[in-house]
């Protein structure tokens, strides 16, 4: 094993997922295994390839991402999970937390730190 850290991404904005694995793609820690568009598909990614890391958009069509981590969460209780939303409202920041998510972090700040907590959530587990 070389040390990197395979993480699948899952948003419903095309676009902004190909940014994001573009941008993922270019921290030497990580590596971008597969992408979702919607919550069900992202649980199925996981199910087949086993990653070590999700990050995953709140927002989704056919299972959003609270329900997708949750289902994660009890699926594969080693997995690191870090929500990603748009969303400012704490409410949802702490729902996204008590079904199991490691983080939840803001789309504009996504980047800033992100392949250092994935990798402190994987060694704490």
């Amino acid at each position: 094993m070389d040390g990197t850290i395979s993480v699948v991404i899952a948003d419903d904005d095309a676009g902004y997922l190909e940014s994001l694995r573009v941008l993922v793609e270019q921290q030497p820690s990580l590596t971008v295994v597969a992408v979702a568009l919607d919550g069900l598909e992202a649980i199925e990614c996981v199910d087949e390839i086993d990653p070590d890391a999700v990050v995953i958009d709140l927002h989704m069509p056919r299972l959003d991402g609270v329900s997708a981590v949750a289902r994660l969460r009890r699926d594969h209780p080693h997995l690191c999970l870090i929500a990603l939303t748009g969303d400012s409202d704490p409410a949802l920041h702490r729902a996204a937390e008590a079904s199991g998510a490691d983080a939840v972090l803001l789309k504009g700040e996504l980047l800033d730190g992100l392949a250092d907590r994935i990798a402190a959530v994987r060694r704490a587990r």
